[in-house]
């Protein structure tokens, strides 16, 4: 495909860091596709190798996410989604194509006539590997929406990175940080991260994945009550009050993005905290700029960085 794309860049963070007012920031810009939760709903990355067809690869994208259905079921959507109760698949959310969650409706009005228009496109794709389609594919959303670069972010990326620097040799990448008290406390009361967790502590106890249980697998029995089938939202809530869970999964995958950028180093990076953005956030913002290689960094910044507000803390009680 002959298209117009001049940048790629890849955000890395734990999640609950700041990394969605980024992509929203960026999304302002207007020559730049701002591409939110792509890779992680497009997970496994193990897969990232695989050469298959354009239609296989349309097959992935077009399907529910087991972990979305899931956080459906139980009623507890994550706050990022944007799919409007009006589109095609507002009465079956736990259907809902994995793209059309956030990624496709982050960028559109109407998400549902973007995922039509990629309907025609993307089978069409040649038989390549697939982190070859994912480049394919956000170059042309890039294109479709009238975008001559795109920025892709997901939370909890730093969990895949490995895969993102090996698949992406020539992408930009961000990484951004905060600190893991912070985001721990963040992650313990978000849905998804509570499932996050919960997916690492099964792999790190018994070496299963909850969403890939076949019969042959044997369970520890104090877990069967979290398998995807099982789990409520009680159960869910309840795992979050204990905020050494977070801070384990923060040291986890700090590990797994820290370990992939020093054994597979990228060609450009940016590191960022989200306390030095909240603390100046013009500055900051217009460095970002430069490195994306914006038309007007500065312009920019000054444009967007009002909307960044350090977080409210909350209040100490009162001395009796």
């Amino acid at each position: 495909m002959d298209t117009p794309i001049e940048g790629r860049s890849i955000i890395i963070s734990n999640g609950r860091c700041g990394s969605t007012l980024l992509s929203d920031l960026i999304a302002d810009e207007p020559d730049t596709l701002s591409a939110q939760e792509f890779f992680m709903s497009v997970a496994p990355w193990v897969r990232s190798a695989d050469v298959i067809s354009g239609d296989e690869y349309w097959g992935i994208l077009s399907s529910p996410k087991a972990e979305l259905s899931t956080l459906f079921r139980i009623g507890l959507p994550p706050k990022e989604l944007r799919y409007p109760k009006s589109g095609r698949w507002a009465n079956r959310m736990t259907a809902l194509p994995r793209i059309l969650a956030i990624t496709l409706s982050k960028v559109s009005t109407d998400p549902d006539q973007l995922f039509d228009q990629l309907a025609e496109q993307v089978p069409d794709f040649p038989t390549q590997s697939v982190s070859d389609h994912h480049r394919m594919f956000l170059d042309l959303l890039a294109t479709l929406t009238g975008r001559r670069r795109w920025v892709e972010r997901s939370g909890g990326s730093s969990h895949v990175a490995p895969y993102l620097l090996r698949s992406f040799p020539d992408c930009k990448v961000v990484y951004l940080t905060r600190s893991w008290d912070d985001t721990a406390k963040s992650m313990s009361r978000h849905p998804s991260f509570q499932l996050i967790q919960l997916r690492v502590e099964f792999l790190g106890r018994c070496g299963l994945d909850p969403f890939r249980i076949t019969a042959e697998d044997t369970v520890p029995e104090d877990l069967v009550r979290y398998l995807p089938d099982r789990l409520t939202a009680d159960l869910l809530r309840e795992r979050g009050q204990d905020i050494r869970r977070y801070l384990a999964l923060c040291a986890f995958m700090t590990s797994q993005a820290d370990q992939a950028l020093s054994d597979i180093p990228p060609q450009h990076l940016m590191r960022i905290s989200y306390e030095d953005l909240v603390a100046d956030p013009v500055d900051r913002l217009t460095e970002l700029g430069r490195f994306l290689e914006f038309g007007d960094p500065a312009g920019w910044a000054q444009q967007v960085a009002g909307r960044v507000k350090a977080p409210a803390r909350p209040r100490e009680a009162a001395p009796a």
